[in-house]
């Protein structure tokens, strides 16, 4: 497939049918549109850190004084402000329907079909084994529609997700994940200062995230941030960011350099980058084994509760409390049996849960605690050994494969697209954190003709004195299917009464434009836009 495309805005030239779809898609952003086309992902990023919103967001005084302060302390604080602003949501009723005909037909002249249906959800795939066991068309809500209907799950720019604010079901903005793992990697460049270098997208067939390669690394994951240790803590929050990276393959790796996909023979992003990456990533999804990762794991695996127990010095006298009871305690406190509050945990414990004698049907866990602090430095297998070598109760022979899955939890081997493809070398577009978005715009707009990514970065921004027209038009015939369905069977006098009546302002900025599902979803749009809105609807409804 030819992946590599000079489609700018050239005087005069028209621009091909493989041109006009490309382009159109940086104004949709569908997940599958992403999918095919990668090198809309990271444009997308360059975008939001030209909107004038996140450099607002970076003069509220809960960022006082943030540059001065460590990168912990910055993505942290951006984390809770994403937190604090928005939402998650994956309903099929904001962008609506197209069908699975439709969009394979769209897309046959850019990739195998057949290999589409095996790698995105939307087309056939099932996913891990959570998904499959669920029925993933039930999961999303597609059972009650054709088999053959697919979402519309589009990408939100930053504008449409602080448009969800006018909406009377919102009082937050709102996007998916591709939405917020893009708007978490503008926030880190714009507000935090990290640069684009260091932040990488990653998306698999149901899922996109964020690495951030600071520090020990951290993971963005839709709203929420994880970290290294959070990784391995066995808590509900890491086990959804576990989910795709254990069980998918990463599909897509997009970074300013460019990106490289698992369809694709050639690769665009930095050959030295993606290593980079590969080897800081690979580090973050491995840990040595400890005595707080055994806790932490048991923790989520109940089947096991009951073959542990732990001896406890209280009133200076011996005395034991088994796992069930213990988690239990846990699920409400601060404290952890898995860290050095665990003396903490014991003394918010009733003593009616403490038994004066153990028993002999559990494993007394100190024992294995004992042995891993004055052994630190036994490798995995002789850990194991060692485990097995203790009683094990009748009752717990379940236990034969623990340690087996255990390893597994602690060193996750991440399924990224195969490194061994043709990188093509181009220009980087090398936006540094001093600039100011004024600057930024400027240096964009200077790369529109030498620069694809910088060209990309103004359609999905909809820099409209500066783009085609006619990609975007296209985008607003072909794929904006809510407006049309809500004002079907109203007359054409009706539906310009009712567009007409919108409030006059745009979602967008400085001459850009929203197309128009945006329009009527949000229920605000300029003179433009709601022309355009209007065109659509009419031009559906009598076709």
């Amino acid at each position: 497939m030819e992946q590599t495309y000079k489609s700018r805005k050239n005087s005069g030239n028209k621009l091909s049918n493989k041109e006009l779809e490309l382009l159109s898609s940086a104004f949709t952003l569908s997940d599958m549109e992403i999918f095919i086309f990668p090198e809309l992902f990271y444009p997308l990023v360059i975008s939001n850190i030209m909107s004038p919103i996140l450099w607002e967001w970076a003069k509220d005084p809960w960022f006082k004084g943030i540059e001065k302060r460590s990168v912990n302390y910055r993505v942290n604080r951006i984390k809770q402000y994403i937190i604090d602003n928005t939402v998650f949501n994956l309903d099929l009723d904001t962008w609506g329907l197209t069908t699975k005909e439709r969009e394979m037909n769209r897309f046959k002249d850019f990739v195998d079909v057949d290999a589409l249906k095996q790698s995105n959800a939307l087309f056939g795939y099932e996913g891990d084994k959570y998904y499959f066991s669920i029925d993933i068309r039930r999961h999303f809500g597609l059972d009650q529609y054709d088999t053959d209907a697919i979402p519309y799950w589009k990408t939100e720019t930053i504008e449409a997700m602080m448009a969800f604010k006018n909406k009377p079901e919102y009082n937050l903005g709102a996007g998916e994940c591709v939405s917020l793992v893009t708007l978490y990697a503008a926030a880190m460049f714009v507000i935090g200062k990290i640069p684009l270098e260091k932040i990488f997208l990653l998306a698999t067939p149901l899922h996109s995230q964020g690495f951030i390669a600071e520090k020990e690394g951290f993971l963005t994951n839709n709203r929420r941030l994880v970290t290294k240790k959070m990784w391995f803590n066995a808590t509900e929050l890491s086990a959804k960011a576990r989910r795709a990276i254990e069980n998918e393959k990463i599909t897509i790796v997009s970074h300013n350099t460019g990106y490289i996909h698992t369809f694709y023979d050639e690769a665009s992003i930095s050959e030295e980058y993606f290593h980079q990456f590969k080897d800081l990533f690979t580090d973050f999804l491995k840990t040595p084994f400890s005595f707080e990762i055994f806790v932490n794991y048991i923790r989520t695996k109940p089947e096991f509760w009951d073959c542990f127990q732990y001896k406890h010095i209280r009133n200076g006298k011996d005395c034991y409390i088994d796992f069930k009871t213990i988690y239990r305690y846990q699920l409400n406190s601060k404290n952890s049996l898995a860290s050095d509050s665990k003396n903490a945990l014991f003394d918010e414990m009733d003593p009616r849960d403490f038994h004066a004698m153990p028993d002999n049907e559990k494993i007394l866990i100190n024992t294995f605690e004992n042995y891993l602090e004055e052994n630190p430095n036994d490798d995995f297998a002789t850990i194991k050994e060692h485990f097995y070598s203790m009683y094990i109760p009748k009752g717990c022979s379940k236990m034969d494969n623990l340690f087996d899955e255990i390893h597994k939890y602690i060193n996750v081997i991440p399924r990224l697209p195969d490194s061994n493809k043709q990188y093509i070398k181009e220009e980087i577009l090398n936006i540094k954190a001093e600039m100011s978005r004024e600057e930024i715009i400027s240096y964009v707009r200077s790369k529109q003709e030498t620069i694809e990514a910088a060209n990309f970065a103004l359609y999905v921004y909809r820099d409209m004195d500066n783009i085609d027209l006619e990609p975007f038009m296209k985008a607003a015939f072909e794929r904006n299917p809510v407006s049309i369905e809500a004002l079907k069977g109203k007359s054409i006098a009706e539906i310009h009464e009712i567009i007409l009546n919108l409030p006059n302002k745009s979602i967008y900025s400085e001459g850009r434009l929203a197309q128009p599902d945006e329009v009527w979803n949000f229920q605000s749009g300029n003179g433009l836009e709601k022309c355009v809105l209007f065109l659509n609807v009419v031009n559906a409804l009598r076709n």
